[in-house]
């Protein structure tokens, strides 16, 4: 189990938000945590939007909660009505994420109304806020979260796994159903690459510099994830495929595993190039990585006749095709990785440590 930044950001807020809550003396310090937990999120720019919503929502539950209270009393059914229509007016205003924390503090200012009521109600809007705000201030100080670090080491990670599969499939060497369910793991391993590159998205620079910076980053991983799904689509195709591809003559196999390992050798030296590993040039530059597109699918062609039917000729083009993709996707990444390093040579260097999970 990991034991990761979120979980101390967590328990962190809960503690802040009780200790503010009684120092100030207010009552029911637990409506403070409540909102704590509700207001930590993944980055600093979602914290600041998630407050902008809470404050919003909470005035729309605190003022329901009053008018209700005042005109209707505080029966069982009236709170339930009350609650429907907080929740009608947070998706007419497209406040979905603060639907809930509204509804805490609309619960608790109409449960227990007293003769001083809108002080009370008022008490209970501020203590749900200072939980709110207990969470802001422990995400913008305590344990910031670095996803450039996350993203860049599982998508390096992620194609590591899809490279070893490659090599292994072309020397016949896996087995068919684990590889159809380690597939299916890739596949969700590529939707995380997506929400973590989001995330990394919004993280907010306060430097000029710094801004340029990242967005020339933000291309180059968009790029890295654009090929890792490259990967992933050449590992389905040779899976699926595998009856069809060992019809071929053993030269023409061989043939492919040897380009596919050259390109699996050149995607490991782009990534090492990126974080100032292997010297800014292109892989082109360095001859043995390059493959000749037109050579290859010249290749493909001479072998026509070695194929069965026309059908299992279409799954095999599948194959190649996919393959020269891949190629095309590298030779972009490498030139934008080159252009990066050159520009920007001591500038935010990845590094490759292990971040705290969040």
């Amino acid at each position: 189990m990991k034991f990761g930044a979120r979980i101390l950001k967590t328990g962190i807020a809960i503690i802040l938000s009780l200790l503010l809550a009684e120092l100030l003396t207010l009552p029911s310090p637990v409506f403070a945590a409540i909102a704590a937990v509700f207001a930590i999120q993944p980055t600093i720019y979602r914290s600041y939007l998630s407050i902008v919503e809470q404050l919003q929502g909470n005035i729309i539950g605190a003022v329901i909660a009053v008018v209700f209270v005042l005109l209707l009393g505080n029966e069982i059914i009236i709170i339930g009505l009350a609650a429907i229509i907080v929740i009608a007016i947070h998706l007419k205003l497209k406040l979905g994420n603060a639907i809930s924390l509204s509804l805490v503090t609309l619960i608790a200012i109409m449960v227990t109304p007293g003769d001083e009521f809108i002080e009370f109600a008022l008490v209970r809007f501020s203590t749900i806020m200072l939980g709110v705000l207990s969470a802001f201030a422990v995400n913008l100080v305590f344990l910031p979260p670095k996803y450039e670090k996350k993203l860049f080491l599982r998508i390096s990670t992620t194609t590591e796994e899809i490279s070893k599969w490659i090599r292994m499939n072309t020397r016949h060497a896996s087995e068919h159903t684990l590889l159809k369910n380690d597939i299916g793991k890739l596949k969700d391993e590529i939707i995380k690459l997506d929400q973590l590159y989001l995330l990394y998205k919004e993280e907010r620079n306060y430097f000029k510099k710094s801004t340029s910076v990242k967005a020339r980053k933000l291309v180059i991983y968009r790029q890295m994830i654009s090929t890792t799904k490259r990967t992933i689509e050449i590992l389905k195709r040779l899976h699926r495929f595998e009856n069809e591809l060992s019809q071929l003559p053993d030269e023409f196999q061989t043939e492919i595993a040897q380009q596919l390992n050259n390109m699996i050798d050149r995607h490991e030296q782009i990534m090492l190039k990126f974080i100032g590993k292997v010297k800014p040039q292109t892989a082109k530059e360095d001859g043995p990585y390059y493959i000749d597109r037109k050579e290859l699918f010249q290749l493909f062609l001479s072998q026509q006749r070695a194929v069965d039917n026309e059908i299992a000729f279409y799954h095999i083009m599948q194959i190649i095709s996919s393959i020269i993709e891949y190629d095309e996707y590298l030779d972009h990444l490498d030139v934008l990785v080159t252009s990066f390093k050159s520009f920007h040579k001591n500038e935010n260097e990845v590094s490759i440590e292990e971040p705290l999970q969040e």
